[in-house]
């Protein structure tokens, strides 16, 4: 049975292009990156501040079914205070992305529906949990940079 093509709206055209030259470029700029090899953190840094870690985006599959649709990416930065805080954070990183990649993955494939946006609020509440669990203890605020998703066709 064939369910009638919908009309997409302009808008939602628009978000899914500005998503896609989004990723366009985050690709061009991770295939620089990869021929120097940078750490888990960031060189360049998007503030000043002495608190904030940059964390590299997520990325996870948005399925429809058994399908693969699109690519949900995800960009945080944390915002630790606490210099000792912030060391333990430093040294816990990859074991952090590593968490969130985990999260992002099972996220994308229930919860995000090629028709639909992802709920920013709900991606925020599950990355903050995952930084209180994996560091032990509160004290490091989750900050949100993007979050973008790239459907195929």
């Amino acid at each position: 049975m064939r369910v009638p093509a919908t009309p997409v709206p302009i808008a939602q055209i628009l978000i899914q292009l500005v998503a896609a030259a989004l990723l366009c470029l985050f690709g061009v700029s991770r295939a620089n990156a990869a021929e120097g090899s940078p750490p888990a953190t960031a060189t360049h840094k998007t503030t000043q501040s002495e608190s904030y870690i940059g964390i590299e985006p997520l990325y996870a599959s948005i399925l429809d079914g058994s399908r693969p649709r699109g690519l949900l990416m995800v960009e945080i930065g944390l915002d630790v205070p606490d210099s000792a805080l912030r060391e333990r954070v430093n040294q816990t990183l990859p074991a952090l992305r590593d968490a969130y990649v985990r999260s992002l993955l099972t996220y994308a494939a229930t919860s995000v529906r090629p028709w639909r946006q992802p709920s920013v609020e709900d991606i925020a509440n599950r990355m903050q949990n995952i930084t209180n669990h994996v560091i032990g203890r509160e004290g490091a605020k989750v900050l949100m940079a993007q979050t973008a998703i790239r459907l195929t066709r």
